[in-house]
Parts: structure tokens; sequence; C-alpha cells
């Protein structure tokens, strides 16, 4: 839809990952077989190697989509947003997703979810120590627990140990007594004015704001100041 709205010159789909980077730009060639598509795979929290014909664009625009800016701290969405800046040059703009401040209870049902969705992709985390990193974590013994920590504005995501225990990670040995947590995941939500205000901590200007109808979430229009 946005390629579709934007119609831009040329597009550069970034991914970590090699194997989805390219599966999505064979997709959108098919989709798109008149548009320069290029792929590169990469770290968004570095400086990425923009290829050259890029570079000599009139205008340069970073889609930043969901929420992924929320996981990252006051500082670090700062850090980003002004090396963000740095690429996209003086007339360069962004697109960015931003969840905003709700109802707490609205927040806590979401990421403790009836369903166990939240829970699942958050023990996930001790099943990849297991396999990446040589540990020896029980899951069976963990519970996620997730809840809105109103003072920093930010839903914290932990495992509680639900028990006495240890586990191993390579040569490495970790103890727990019940009740004890791994913060494993934050995800800051913004007001509109403080979102603007950390906007232009980063170089950028809040030109324009949409929203669902309830207001949860926007996408902002950020142009490089």
């Amino acid at each position: 839809m946005l390629l579709k709205g934007v119609r831009p010159s040329a597009y550069i789909a970034v991914d970590i990952s090699p194997v989805a980077l390219l599966g999505a730009v064979r997709r959108l060639t098919r989709a798109f077989p008149r548009l320069n598509i290029t792929g590169l795979a990469g770290d968004f929290s570095r400086p990425l190697k923009i290829p050259v014909f890029a570079e000599k664009l009139n205008r340069k625009i970073v889609y930043f989509p969901g929420s992924t800016i929320g996981n990252l701290t006051p500082q670090e969405a700062q850090a980003f947003l002004r090396m963000t800046r740095g690429q996209v040059g003086p007339r360069g703009a962004m697109l960015v997703g931003v969840d905003l401040k709700k109802d707490a209870t609205l927040l806590h049902a979401a990421y403790n979810d009836s369903r166990g969705v939240t829970a699942a992709f958050n023990l996930n985390l001790l099943r990849r120590i297991n396999r990446e990193l040589g540990g020896d974590f029980d899951l069976r013994r963990w519970r996620h627990y997730a809840f809105y920590n109103a003072p920093l504005g930010r839903i914290e995501m932990h495992l509680s140990s639900l028990m006495n225990q240890s586990s191993n990670v390579g040569q490495h040995r970790f103890s727990f007594v019940e009740g004890e947590t791994i913060h494993t995941e934050n995800s800051y939500k913004y007001s509109p004015a403080e979102f603007g205000t950390l906007a232009a901590l980063g170089g950028f200007l809040a030109k324009k704001m949409w929203t669902d109808r309830a207001g949860r979430f926007a996408l902002f229009g950020l142009e490089a100041d």
C-alpha cells in the first residue's frame, strides 16, 4: 500500500535476516516489476551502507513500521533517530510507528493475553538460549510476567522463577530464588507530545500524525530539521 501511494523511484528493503529479505524482495519485484528494488541485510541499530545510486537520489524517506522504536530506551531511541537523520540527509523524512499511551488495564490485557501468545513469545527466549548458547533452562519452571510501569511509561516483560533453581549457560551457572525475575523486554508508550519532543531531540520535526479511531496507535510523519 505504501509503495502504491508514494510511488518512489527506488525501494531498499532492510532486514537482519538474509533469507527473509530475499523472499520479500522476490515478492515485491513480482508485484512492482518496474520499480528498482534492492535488498540490504543489516542491523538497523547501526549505520547502514546505503547503495551508491540511492545516495544520489533527491530525497530519502525511511519507513520504520510497527512499534519497534518502543523497545528502545528513550536514550537509545533518540540516538537511533539522530543516526537515521544523518542517513536521510537535510531533505530526508521518516515514517515511524509508535504505540501510544492508553489505559493500563488495556495494556495489561494485551501483554498477558488469555491465549498465551505473549507468554510463548517471552519463554521462547529461554528456548533459544538452550538451543544457541548451550543452556539447560527448564521452561516449566518459569512463568511469563508483564506489567505497566507507569512512572517510566513502559510495559516490562519478565520471566519469573517458580522455585529456587540453577541453570547453566555454556560454562556459566546461574542461581535463582523463587519469585526472582529475568527482565527480558521493555515496550515504551508515548503521548503525541512526548514523541514529538523525542523526534526533535533526534533531529526531526513531527509534521504529521495519523491514528486509529481509538487513538491507541500512531504513525508519525517526520521531516529533517
